[in-house]
């Protein structure tokens, strides 16, 4: 049974090419605020890099939609998300990522990745779909969050494509930079990322290899806000138990 195939999981396969790549690019602090506006796009990557370095937490609302030939009728989908950086346990070099998606609308899901496990639960299925979070590594945008990867390394950093470039008059509101893997992904092709005056990651838009195009939008956005130096916490926010009678499966 492939549930993630289905209408009523919201395009989950699109999702799942997208959450990785938000792990990273989302995890930022002010950019543009004080910068020269002819900044080229190697440097905001590099200034990206950086920052990401020194986050610890981030929170925000966000609207998604996915549309291409092969995803059938556009869909939509809103929620809030969070995600932390941890240092592994002492004397274990490195960090842990960890991640919460919670879908309100259309349907209720809960995405989770603890740093150990990767758990995605369905409502409307009752299903919850468990596999290992090491599955995830070998997805590079996902090895920034956890610390192992360098965008500039990774990446191709250019202008966007001439579509996408921001009018004259929005040009001092957001830049446009464009992220093409250097090395062959199956499921990313290019990354665009709108990054606004005030240093905001504004939307992303990120295309496959058969055009199917995920778009998110972003609001709320909040940094180190999370307690990430109250274990408790961290553990409730990162782990979810779903409502007896619930079908999890095991991959």
């Amino acid at each position: 049974m492939k549930p993630f195939l289905t209408q009523t999981t919201l395009g989950v396969r699109a999702l799942l090419l997208s959450l990785t790549a938000l792990l990273f690019l989302l995890l930022h602090q002010p950019l543009f605020a004080g910068q020269n506006v002819n900044e080229a796009p190697e440097d905001i990557a590099r200034r990206l890099q950086q920052n990401y370095d020194q986050l610890k937490s981030l929170s925000f609302h966000f609207t998604q939609s996915t549309e291409g030939e092969l995803s059938g009728r556009p869909q939509q989908g809103s929620g809030t998300a969070w995600f932390v950086k941890e240092k592994k346990s002492p004397g274990a070099p490195g960090t842990v990522g960890k991640m919460r998606w919670d879908y309100t609308s259309p349907d209720k899901q809960i995405l989770i990745s603890d740093g150990v496990n990767f758990s995605m639960y369905f409502a409307k299925l009752e299903q919850m779909i468990v596999s290992p979070a090491e599955s995830m590594q070998t997805d590079i945008t996902y090895a920034f969050f956890t610390g192992a990867g360098n965008l500039l390394k990774d990446f191709t950093i250019s202008a966007p494509n001439p579509e996408l470039n921001p009018k004259k008059e929005d040009a001092d509101h957001y830049k446009v930079i464009k992220l093409i893997p250097k090395e062959n992904q199956s499921q990313v092709s290019e990354i665009h990322l709108w990054v606004t005056a005030d240093s905001l990651i504004q939307r992303m838009e990120i295309l496959d290899h058969f055009d199917t195009r995920t778009t998110l939008e972003f609001s709320k956005l909040e940094t180190n806000s999370l307690p990430t130096d109250d274990p408790k916490a961290m553990d409730a926010l990162f782990s979810y138990t779903p409502p007896e009678g619930t079908e999890i499966i095991y991959q």
